[in-house]
């Protein structure tokens, strides 16, 4: 592997006699691996329903990696259903860290693509909050699309500038996540163009740019709530120093351990933080934990505006033509031609960037309201009043995810869900033995 040799003597100052054994660990394949959606899977349907042996990593409790040699698993029906995330296993570890619980609010800040958000999304499991926010637009869109495939239902999505939007939120976070952007230097195995965009100014931008995203992060947090800094990068710039000067600027936070199993500890006398090397059993990751001094009572949601009673109406009966479970008390607002069901106790939205609350409902099509994908994808069967399911391996499933319509039971007439070995992945129309498909076009194998 052709790195840059200024890069090289960093890293030879920084291993020292474990050097070698980082140069052996990068001429070997990437590592790859998954990470369970408990939300919508167990790890026995997934063990009984992946193709491939998983074997569990250090990184989470619900991290795998799975062979080197194995195809792309993106198209795989399990993936559509968002039963699993394509993960490199010690990325979890950030998240791991911070110990998410069911009812907190947690603060994603630099989302995208939607891999940590979805892992705290399952660590809440519907309870709570989690605000996943991306400041540049079209990658804040995929991280929107990963977290509805996930079948996320609490969750908020907006593209703002960090010092734009934590003001706004001040004091409002349990838990505030901060996946710094960063050189991405453990990225190097499996990702040659952060290998053309490295250099030593590079390096020392991130420093300075973390340390502003981290300023805004310490204000969104309550007192008594944690951060979690992480990056995929080795460079003491932007791990350790960064980390040392954010708590000389702000007093009132301490570091703590990140209690995580796998890796090393940090360098520089900051044994509480957690480095990861390729060596290690990941790519590349450091993450810190910190604690911000004091104690309060969570601050009081803002009410949003309800939707007007007649869309309301429309709402719970698309829910009733759907579900068989009864209508979630949950706040319905409109957005353009859609009704979404907002997660509970949201703060104000307005002038925060958002680009989806709760998860979308229901569509308005000429006169008539139609369900929407996300509302599925959050659903499990037992919660549909039709749902056909398939084994991973059907030629009816396949046909369903290139977007063709598909036998189906001769009983029963309406919208259905279509799920795989139980999870939910999309749905269609049936009426007289045939389902009229309803899956994204964008979604769609080729």
């Amino acid at each position: 592997m052709n790195l840059p040799e200024a890069f090289l003597a960093r890293m030879r100052t920084l291993l020292g006699e474990e050097y070698k054994s980082y140069l052996a660990a990068m001429e070997e394949q990437p590592l790859r691996g998954i990470r369970l959606n408990t939300l919508k899977c167990t790890a026995e349907t997934l063990a009984a329903s992946f193709p491939f042996a998983l074997q569990r990593a250090p990184f989470s409790p619900c991290s795998y990696y799975y062979p080197p040699e194995a195809p792309k698993v993106g198209a795989l029906p399990l993936h559509h259903a968002g039963a699993f995330y394509s993960q490199e296993p010690s990325a979890s570890s950030a998240v791991t860290a911070l110990n998410p619980q069911p009812g907190d609010r947690v603060l994603d800040l630099c989302a995208a693509p939607g891999g940590k958000s979805s892992q705290i999304a399952a660590c809440l499991n519907g309870e709570g909050l989690l605000w996943s926010n991306e400041i540049v637009k079209n990658r804040a869109v995929v991280l929107l699309s990963n977290l509805e495939r996930m079948g996320v239902r609490n969750a908020v999505v907006s593209s703002s500038r960090p010092d734009a939007l934590c003001p706004q939120l001040a004091g409002y976070f349990d838990k505030v996540l901060v996946d710094a952007p960063c050189s991405g230097e453990g990225m190097f195995r499996r990702d040659p163009q952060a290998i053309r965009e490295w250099s030593e100014e590079h390096v020392r931008s991130c420093a300075v740019r973390q340390a502003a995203i981290l300023d805004s992060a310490a204000e969104a947090l309550r007192p008594g709530g944690f951060l979690a800094y992480s990056t995929c990068t080795f460079s003491p710039e932007e791990n350790e120093q960064t980390v040392s000067a954010f708590l000389s600027r702000h007093p009132d936070f301490s570091l703590c351990d990140t209690g995580l199993p796998g890796g090393r500890p940090g360098f520089f006398g900051m044994e509480k933080a957690r480095r990861i090397f390729p060596m290690d059993g990941g790519e590349g990751h450091f993450v810190a934990l910190l604690k911000k001094a004091g104690r309060s009572l969570p601050m009081p949601a803002s009410p949003p505006g309800q939707a007007p009673r007649q869309l309301l109406a429309e709402a719970e009966k698309v829910w009733r033509s759907v579900c068989c479970v009864p209508f979630p008390n949950r706040p319905v607002a409109a957005a353009g031609e859609k009704l979404l069901l907002l997660p509970s106790d949201p703060p104000s939205l307005r002038g925060k960037g958002v680009l989806r609350a709760g998860i979308p409902l229901c569509e308005r099509k000429g006169k008539r309201w139609e369900p929407c994908h996300g509302l599925f994808l959050a659903a499990h069967p037992q919660d549909l009043n039709l749902c056909l399911d398939f084994a991973p391996d059907d030629m009816r499933l396949a046909a369903f995810l290139r977007g063709e319509e598909i036998e189906g039971p001769q009983e029963g007439r309406g919208y259905c869900g279509v799920s795989v070995s139980g999870v939910v992945l999309g749905f269609g129309k049936l009426s007289g033995g045939r389902l009229k498909n309803h899956y994204p076009k964008g979604l769609r194998n080729h």
